[in-house]
């Protein structure tokens, strides 16, 4: 039985437990807990939620580097792996690539990333 009312049910400040959450940590140290729904990605969920150090420059065509990001390595094998044009598109990063490195436009959002740690870099392009 659910205890509150009809009109509470329906506010924002109650999350909806099906809709991941996802926490981006910028270099400063200064992190964001946000939702992120399921099939949007990284980079799309950072701009909605006007978070800084995701440019995107490309609007998410994996043609620019401006929203590299490192991925969580707990979460790393949740996802598929880099193609051959994102990591391309990594060496020209201005920021130094690693193997956890991706481009947050070419990740995806699943209930299986909840939780997922995503760490920006210090400057993008």
């Amino acid at each position: 039985m659910d205890i509150l009312p009809t009109r509470l049910r329906r506010h924002r400040f109650l999350r909806d437990p099906s809709v991941p959450t996802i926490t981006l940590i910028q270099h400063s140290g200064e992190s964001y807990t946000v939702e992120a729904a399921d099939g949007a990605t990284v980079m799309e969920v950072a701009i909605d939620n006007n978070i800084d150090g995701i440019i995107g420059e490309c609007g998410g065509c994996c043609s620019c580097a401006t929203c590299h990001c490192y991925i969580d390595p707990a979460f790393i094998g949740k996802i598929p792996p880099r193609g051959d044009l994102e990591t391309e598109m990594l060496e020209f990063a201005s920021s130094e690539a690693k193997e956890n490195s991706r481009l947050a436009c070419q990740v995806e959002i699943t209930e299986e990333l909840e939780g997922m740690v995503v760490i920006l870099p210090e400057t993008q392009l």
